[in-house]
């Protein structure tokens, strides 16, 4: 699925590891990501995010789409800073999922939190399939 994520990809972003439910991908933050006030944009740190969840929840084969999703921005990130999102199912009922996503900075003994991220996912039928 990521592979075909021309948006993702396109960042630079890289699937480290991925299980049921659960996974993990890096980007470093570009000069382009950084907004006005010399911080990475927040579009970029949610899209980050909702990469490890995307990959997370279609970690089971089925299409599922994000029904929702919330964060919460911790601390700031900036230029040259290598990111890593780690996203976590926390329950699966009928076709909803809830997944919890965190991202981190810096290195994996010293990890500096930037974002929570909080989504709701949703399986979908898939293309030719009959209910």
């Amino acid at each position: 699925m990521l592979d075909a994520d021309v948006a993702s990809t396109s960042l630079g972003i890289e699937l480290l590891a991925v299980g049921d439910g659960s996974a993990t991908v890096r980007m470093q933050v570009t000069p382009a990501m950084v907004n006005g006030h010399d911080i990475a944009h927040g579009g970029y740190l949610f899209l980050l995010a909702d990469t490890a969840f995307a990959c997370a929840c279609n970690s089971y084969g089925p299409v599922t789409v994000a029904s929702g999703a919330e964060v919460s921005f911790v601390d700031s990130a900036r230029a040259g800073d290598e990111l890593v999102a780690v996203a976590e199912e926390r329950t699966r009922y009928g076709r909803n999922g809830i997944y919890d996503v965190t991202v981190y900075r810096g290195a994996p003994d010293q990890r500096d939190v930037v974002l929570e991220f909080r989504g709701r996912s949703r399986t979908i039928q898939r293309e030719g399939e009959r209910r």
